[in-house]
């Protein structure tokens, strides 16, 4: 099968109005700001979105937080320099926030893709963040029930893939893209060069292509 996209047009285009989209990176590392410029594009709207951050200036997550496709904002750190979208669309009430320290959206992530319906954590006991949650000792420590995240999508960013969906990642870039690849029903995959099927060694293949639904190559922009 092959799941190579000609245009990033193409590959957000059934993407409907709210979807929940997991979207990777940390920091500007394995964002896939074409991906999002494409649904900005497209059009969808009343979002929840599940990513580390909510994005910075006009680029990205934050672009579309300021177009106000963004209903609900599932994230780590929503706060950081010039997160003016999600300031303003925070505190004038059109935007929700799910604040989940990074630990634990990272395992959250990961239980939804291995099937794994719940676990114990020590983060967060104790603070606003466990209120309303199951609580248990365990070995004389207190710990917090915490729940899968799944999502309807997931948008990538990898540095090679082939049309088997088979990726390969760039250093840190790799962060939050292979769980998110497993935890969503339709993986988007951004990659910076398609390769034959075969040419990449599997010992280096981090997400196999059974979690990828759809590749859209994204040229390299050169440095400045």
């Amino acid at each position: 099968m092959n799941k190579i996209r000609t245009s990033l047009r193409e590959a957000v285009a059934d993407l409907a109005d709210g979807a929940s989209i997991m979207i990777g990176g940390f920091g500007d590392a394995g964002v896939p700001f074409e991906l999002i410029d494409a649904l900005a594009d497209q059009g969808a709207k009343d979002l929840t979105i599940v990513s580390n951050n909510a994005g910075t200036g006009g680029e990205g997550i934050a672009k579309l937080i300021a177009l106000g496709r963004v209903r609900k904002i599932v994230c780590s750190f929503p706060r950081q320099a010039d997160s003016r979208a999600f300031d303003q669309r925070y505190l004038s009430g059109e935007l929700t926030l799910d604040l989940v320290p990074q630990g634990n959206l990272a395992e959250r992530i990961r239980a939804a893709g291995a099937g794994i319906g719940g676990f114990f954590t020590p983060t967060g006991y104790g603070t606003r963040l466990a209120e309303g949650k199951e609580t248990r000792e365990i070995d004389g420590r207190m710990y917090v029930l915490e729940y899968p995240i799944a999502a309807d999508w997931a948008f990538i960013k990898a540095e090679k893939g082939d049309a088997h969906g088979n990726l390969v990642y760039r250093k840190t870039a790799r962060n939050f893209g292979p769980i998110m690849a497993t935890a969503a029903k339709c993986t988007v995959a951004q990659v910076t060069e398609v390769v034959e099927v075969g040419a990449l060694d599997p010992e280096t293949v981090v997400t196999p292509g059974i979690y990828v639904q759809r590749v859209v190559p994204v040229a390299a922009t050169p440095a400045a």
